[in-house]
């Protein structure tokens, strides 16, 4: 499932001479596994953070704590943020960040499904918005598919 999504990801990075760096919270990990579980994935990863909970997005990603007190971890603004912090603090091209709620119950008043996945290119941030059904698992899986797909997507508009 995630390995041709990211063989293509990996693909596409190197031909441009890219590298990319993920900083991951409701995924807790499964979107780096799925990109370094790619023989090559070394040639283009730099570095992968789980900031988990919202002092380590503070601390480790700089997200300053105002967005988060306002805009909750659960947003877009706060995923712009994350892919920022990952790819500054890790010198690479590009940051990809997933943030969400993945279960069993509501948090920050957001509801089970919602996440949010950011990206940073060239100066630039965006985000997604996106809702997946199922367990948790199902929600953290989903999610890091729907990442590397986002990120493909983001690439192939330049």
């Amino acid at each position: 499932m995630y390995s041709e999504k990211a063989q293509e990801l990996i693909r596409s990075l190197e031909k441009k001479g890219l590298y990319i760096a993920v900083a991951e919270s409701c995924t807790g990990g499964k979107l780096s596994d799925a990109i370094v579980s790619v023989p090559g994935a070394s040639k283009v990863f730099k570095e992968g953070f789980v900031t988990y909970s919202n002092s380590a997005k503070i601390k480790t990603l700089q997200v300053p704590a105002e967005v988060i007190n306002k805009k909750g971890a659960i947003s877009g603004e706060t995923a712009e943020l994350m892919a920022r912090g990952a790819a500054l603090n890790s010198g690479a091209d590009i940051g990809l960040s997933t943030t969400g709620n993945a279960g069993p119950a509501g948090d920050e008043g957001k509801p089970v499904g919602l996440v949010y996945i950011g990206f940073f290119k060239d100066g630039k941030t965006g985000f997604g918005e996106f809702r997946f059904e199922g367990d948790r698992e199902a929600v953290r899986s989903a999610a890091a598919l729907k990442a590397l797909e986002y990120i493909s997507e983001v690439l192939d508009t330049e």
